[in-house]
């Protein structure tokens, strides 16, 4: 299974996004995207920008990750 990544963006170039993933930063492939814009929220997959989302729904989708992290952990026994 392959999962999309919400992220925040916080740099754009021509081709490229430098996003933020709660703290992590990485460059991704915006070329999919039209009218990217700095404080945009957006779903990456596979090192690529494939849509932009609301920050409402960004926000379910980190407390989402999270949550599954914090079972992940336990099922670990971490």
């Amino acid at each position: 299974m392959c999962l999309g990544i919400p992220a925040k963006v916080v740099e754009v170039t021509e081709r490229d996004a430098l996003v933020d993933y709660g703290g992590v930063k990485k460059k991704v492939d915006a070329i999919l995207m039209q009218d990217l814009d700095v404080g945009d929220y957006v779903i990456v997959h596979a090192g690529a920008i494939i849509s932009r989302i609301s920050e409402e729904r960004y926000k379910e989708l980190v407390d989402t990750l999270n949550e599954l992290a914090k079972y992940s952990q336990v099922a670990r026994g971490t």
